[in-house]
């Protein structure tokens, strides 16, 4: 099979996430967890190459790297972006990766971006949706977008839940319902925060289509004309915004799904992924075949898009 494809949402599980996380993880994971703790990079490669995936860009997902205080979670995050380092290094070619910050703390943060960048060549930042109920375009971040956007840097978000969306309906994970919703919170709270408009410098990639956020647009239009100082913070406009975001297409290949994606963003902007290892590559590549896309608009979001985001993938 020719090896074409570019999966911005791939996560590794290395062994030194999978012992600091612990019962977190397991919680979090619910019936993923087995697979995820016997993880190997292998497996990752094994499946690549099976579907044609040339490049994948490594990203931890939840509950990422924050422990619970600062000095740990500093020492993680350093791990955990070696360990994707050196990922890249073993497997030459073959992965990117998005490095993690340990928010909410700030100045660790800071030093990560310098680190993350300037020593390990990382292609962006993978960050959370909340970081302990706090939304990213909370003022308590700004140092940290603000360097973000000097770097030029592509940012990717993953989402979580809130604390209070655990067990909102009995049995229902959150992953099933909440994490659409927390990416639309996030999105909402960087927009209204100011952020986007503060922040152009920074390419924004939210996962699975957006979250909820096609649903809701035109009620965000509607509650900036009413409410003149969160205009003020969308000088341009809300569509104006949001229509420069990168979305992945996790979860969203059925044609209503997508149309409604594309209602926001428009289709240079869509970006193939696979959230391995919790969902086979093939159920994103056989949903985009059914949409049944010209073969210009399938090459761009299989690959296309991808490399005009992050040139040095195709190295």
């Amino acid at each position: 099979m020719a090896m074409h494809r570019i999966d911005t949402h791939h996560h590794p599980y290395p062994p030194v996430y999978i012992e600091k996380t612990g019962d977190v993880l397991k919680h979090t994971t619910h019936a993923f967890y087995g697979r995820l703790k016997n993880w190997k990079p292998s497996q990752a490669i094994e499946a690549m190459d099976k579907d044609g995936i040339a490049v994948s860009v490594l990203s931890v997902s939840t509950p990422s790297v924050w422990l619970g205080d600062t000095a740990s979670s500093r020492v993680f995050a350093r791990e955990v972006n070696e360990a994707a380092a050196k990922m890249q290094q073993d497997y030459r070619g073959r992965f990117g990766h998005f490095a993690a910050l340990a928010l909410p703390d700030v100045e660790g943060s800071l030093r990560e971006i310098e680190y993350a960048f300037d020593k390990l060549d990382a292609d962006g930042i993978a960050l959370t949706t909340n970081y302990m109920d706090k939304y990213p375009g909370d003022e308590v971040f700004a140092e940290v977008f603000d360097e973000l956007d000097q770097r030029k840097a592509v940012v990717y978000f993953h989402p979580t839940a809130a604390s209070f969306a655990f067990n909102v309906i009995p049995n229902i994970p959150p992953p099933t319902i909440e994490f659409p919703f927390d990416t639309t919170r996030a999105i909402v709270s960087l927009m209204f925060g100011g952020t986007l408009h503060r922040c152009p410098n920074i390419k924004w990639i939210f996962s699975h289509g957006g979250g909820a956020l096609a649903m809701i647009a035109n009620r965000l239009v509607g509650l900036a004309k009413n409410r003149p100082e969160l205009n003020a913070r969308v000088p341009n406009g809300v569509m104006h915004e949001l229509s420069k975001l990168y979305v992945d297409v996790v979860g969203v290949t059925t044609p209503g799904a997508l149309r409604a994606v594309l209602d926001i963003v428009p289709m240079s902007q869509l970006l193939f992924g696979t959230d391995f290892p919790f969902w086979k590559p093939e159920e994103t590549i056989d949903g985009l075949a059914g949409l049944k896309l010209s073969t210009a608009d399938l090459a761009a979001v299989e690959r296309g898009n991808a490399l005009k985001l992050m040139p040095g993938l195709g190295r």
